[in-house]
């Protein structure tokens, strides 16, 4: 067999893919010559929409464009998620997402996208403990006496959440199925609504975002029994975490973070990872965010990716025990 015409051909034609490999190099070294998008898959005024634009801010001033927030809310996320996972993978559409997507990727089987098939992760962003508070008349005042009062008689204490499958949802079902009790769950059409029946007494608990319970807290409408994250919260000074008062392990935070449609450009992904890092750990952003309970969580890409498929094994765990599901 010659071989000759083959070696002949070889350096023609590595010579003609450096053109492309050119026009590669140059459109990841010029990004982002234009607005960036944020979309948002929650109503305006939620956490995520809030800590979005505190980071879309930032990442403007870093990367000298337009980082803008677009949101897109409906059907637990599920519509604005979807928008973004069908956007072109050029760096120019990112996600905010939450544990929401986590929770939902075995809550609501139906959907269009699955997250860590259609998503590239970028970058992890924030995390806020919740506190368990009660009606300022429950004569339990710890979580073991809680804990202890359902096993004696189950079903006989009830839970408020902001609706089926939120966060505040699954953390009362984490607890059930981690001490192995039995409490009823008092769904609502928001956490106004909880909020307000926990504080008049109708409801017995309830699971809340720390900075939102905190006054409710400190004037006596309402208990602090326990907060969800590893370590006590610093603007809850007293208030034992669960796993330390009751159910050992226990962990149940709302956090955020940053996806990217998949086959975005890694060098992209990897350039927005570490300016998200880097503005989280700022002092500045360290402090304002320290006061509404909130801590950055800070991770490379691959770290990231592995807290995501963590997470969604899980919630998938409590979604199954407790038969939650969303059509």
């Amino acid at each position: 067999m010659n071989r000759r015409p083959v070696l002949k051909a070889l350096p023609l034609a590595l010579a003609s893919l450096l053109p492309l490999l050119s026009v590669a190099t140059v459109h990841a070294q010029a990004w982002p010559n234009r607005t960036v998008k944020l979309i948002v898959p929650f109503a305006p005024g939620g956490s995520a929409d809030v800590f979005g634009r505190s980071l879309a801010g930032k990442l403007q001033t870093a990367f000298g464009q337009p980082f803008v927030i677009e949101n897109r809310p409906g059907a637990g996320s599920i519509i604005g998620t979807d928008v973004a996972a069908k956007s072109p993978a050029d760096g120019y559409t990112l996600l905010i997402m939450s544990n929401t997507h986590t929770t939902n990727e075995t809550l609501i089987r139906k959907k269009p996208f699955q997250l860590m098939r259609d998503f590239d992760p970028v970058a992890s962003i924030s995390e806020s403990d919740l506190v368990l508070v009660a009606r300022s008349n429950l004569p339990h005042k710890t979580l073991s006496e809680i804990i202890a009062a359902a096993k004696a008689k189950p079903d006989g204490m009830t839970y408020a959440s902001s609706g089926n499958g939120t966060p505040y949802h699954l953390a009362g079902e984490l607890l059930k199925s981690m001490a192995g009790i039995k409490m009823v769950h008092v769904p609502y059409k928001g956490s106004s609504g909880a909020r307000t029946d926990v504080i008049g007494g109708q409801v017995d608990l309830m699971f809340d975002a720390i900075a939102t319970m905190k006054s409710q807290i400190e004037a006596g409408k309402v208990k602090a029994i326990a907060v969800t994250g590893a370590q006590p919260s610093p603007i809850l000074p007293g208030v034992p975490t669960a796993s330390a008062s009751g159910a050992p392990g226990y962990s149940a935070t709302i956090w955020l973070g940053l996806m990217a449609p998949k086959g975005t450009p890694a060098d992209i992904v990897q350039r927005l990872n570490a300016e998200v890092n880097k503005i989280i750990a700022s002092d500045e952003l360290r402090k304002t965010w320290s006061g509404q309970g909130t801590l950055p969580m800070i991770k490379t890409v691959e770290e990231f990716r592995t807290h995501l498929n963590a997470d969604i094994a899980k919630w998938a765990k409590v979604v199954e025990a407790a038969g939650m599901k969303v059509d």
